[in-house]
């Protein structure tokens, strides 16, 4: 009954033209929705539209992607291999995954959840760490306690699941192994059409045209879109590495692990209790020789990337570059025996877990948690490298000549992967635009109307900047080397470890829970504030004080030195 007021609501709408579903290259191909691109975004957004009866039985939905799906579809690796490209699945994203009937397809044995988080300073070693405990600070009405904080998956393990579920219900068209030649404005009284010229001959005309298409996104380009960025000089270097699994005295292997260096941070990141993912932001002439050594240097310098005094990374990092430099590059044994002078310069303990050579075997030194597991060596082919950079659309809905338009995913927006968020934000995008189609549907609107898609960019710009913007400016703090600087940015991080509560909240951001409207957050954060106030008046009222005084002087040094160092 639904689906059928449903397609009366889209005919009224809409008014048909006649040659609808032709595929000869005379006649256009009418299509409701048209998605360029065939990632995690595009996909997701192919599976939620038809996921839904309403959705799936009154649209239209085409999918093209210029590369070969096929070979995702049978992406089928050894159980002990993984891929290079994995995302941190957040609860949120996970939660949406499911309700669209995506995350049934997922091998969950090639999954890893991370249950806790452990964040350092390269320069100061201030710590701060996040776990599922942390979660419970809020006491937020029934919502009981977090077995995970986000799950660990390869992006081409998520890619395939998103193709089973289309599979399944057949309601997609997709085209694969077919590119975009050209995207033109039809031309017709009171506005027209995109038309989505391909190249296997067909032209595709689109009522709404989601492009999900990356950062040279030809969606953006024919919209007319600008957009906003920087290249950082960084290059990410990532990698599927080995080691041993932790020993019946540790936890397993769920703690994610980062530490951040004055040239950028690294990150360990769980797949399996002998597996795990690496990304590590450097300098581009240094992520070059890095590569271009003997493996087994990579492997002892990303073990002394998580250890050693950045003082002695930098030293090994010029001796790297300048033999990689003279055609000589520098051998394992040698890198060896520099760490191990180095450690001893030091003062490092050869039973902590700082020392490269202690004993993995038998009982674990008391800091053995700390530290991600030492790495014996990275998976072939898995090395590899790729440049960094900040862009975000001016906006996400096009408009004038380039009218039902809007962009998702990179396609709008590039960030430093720093916190993980890249693929998350996507999700979060298709989520939001799902829902701004249904509700179009469900009142008769026209999908693709600047009115109909409003809410979508309302919603998720402002979302999507906040998120940007922190991880810029965490990029940024943490390159510099100042010491005032380092001196302020360890007692906020300290001082903040201390306080459950705001991790909770920042975990929440981050999304640690399915994603709520504000109203919703707000009544039971209200209702928490209220409890612990009446519980605790005269100790939140010292440690606000405390912290008003703190943050006011703090902060307002903090940029000030920021700015002299700059200056200097």
């Amino acid at each position: 009954m639904l689906a059928n007021v449903l397609r009366r609501n889209v005919k009224r709408a809409y008014p048909t033209c006649t040659g609808r579903c032709s595929l000869s290259t005379a006649v256009n191909q009418e299509s409701d929705v048209v998605i360029v691109g065939g990632g995690p975004a595009g996909l997701a957004l192919a599976s939620a539209l038809s996921s839904k009866v309403s959705t799936r039985d009154a649209l239209k939905v085409v999918l093209v992607e210029a590369g070969d799906l096929g070979k995702v579809s049978q992406w089928a690796p050894p159980a002990d291999a993984f891929s290079n490209r994995v995302s941190s699945i957040t609860n949120a994203s996970q939660s949406f995954l499911q309700e669209i009937g995506a995350w049934a397809h997922v091998d969950e044995s090639r999954t890893c959840p991370i249950e806790e988080m452990q964040i350092w300073d390269g320069l100061s070693d201030a710590r701060i760490t996040f776990s599922t405990k942390d979660d419970g600070a809020w006491g937020m009405p029934g919502s009981g306690r977090l077995s995970q904080m986000a799950r660990l998956t390869e992006n081409l393990n998520l890619q395939r699941a998103l193709l089973r579920q289309l599979r399944d219900v057949s309601a997609v068209e997709v085209l694969d192994k077919v590119k975009v030649q050209s995207i033109q404005r039809e031309q017709r009284e009171g506005g027209g059409w995109p038309l989505v010229h391909l190249s296997d001959g067909r032209v595709l005309r689109a009522r709404l045209l989601v492009g999900a298409d990356g950062f040279n996104s030809p969606v953006r380009t024919y919209a007319d879109i600008q957009s906003y960025g920087w290249a950082y000089d960084t290059t990410a270097i990532v990698a599927t590495l080995v080691h041993a699994p932790r020993t019946m005295f540790q936890a397993p292997n769920t703690v994610a692990y980062q530490r951040f260096l004055p040239t950028g941070p690294i990150a360990f990141l769980p797949l399996s209790p002998i597996a795990s993912s690496m990304v590590w932001s450097t300098k581009p002439h240094v992520a070059e020789a890095l590569l271009s050594s003997d493996p087994a240097v990579l492997t002892g310098m990303i073990n002394a990337a998580f250890r050693l005094p950045d003082v002695s990374l930098r030293y090994l990092h010029e001796i790297i570059v300048d033999a990689a430099n003279s055609g000589a590059p520098l051998s394992p044994q040698q890198l060896q025996q520099e760490i191990a002078w180095r450690e001893r310069s030091h003062s490092i303990d050869s039973r902590s877990a700082y020392s490269l050579s202690a004993d993995a075997t038998g009982v674990p030194p008391a800091d053995a948690d700390t530290l991600p597991p030492l790495v014996t060596s990275i998976q072939p082919g898995t090395a590899a490298s790729f440049p960094l950079r900040f862009n975000h659309a001016d906006e996400y809905i096009g408009d004038g000549a380039g009218a039902r338009t809007v962009l998702v995913g990179d396609a709008a927006h590039t960030i430093h992967p720093l916190a993980g968020q890249g693929l998350n934000m996507g999700l979060g995008d298709v989520q939001a635009l799902f829902g701004c189609i249904q509700q179009a549907l469900l009142t008769g609107a026209d999908i693709g109307s600047r009115t109909a898609l409003l809410p979508y960019a309302r919603e998720r710009y402002f979302e999507n900047h906040k998120v940007m913007a922190a991880c810029d400016k965490l990029h940024k703090l943490y390159a510099a080397t100042s010491e005032p600087v380092v001196w302020a940015r360890s007692v906020g991080v300290e001082v903040l470890n201390e306080l459950d509560s705001v991790k909770a909240a920042m975990m929440l951001s981050a999304g640690s829970r399915s994603r709520l409207s504000g109203s919703q957050v707000g009544a039971n954060l209200a209702a928490s504030g209220l409890e612990s106030l009446a519980r605790s008046v005269s100790g939140i009222r010292t440690l606000t004080e405390g912290a008003a005084n703190l943050a006011g002087s703090g902060v307002q040094r903090l940029l000030q030195l920021m700015a002299d160092s700059q200056r200097r």
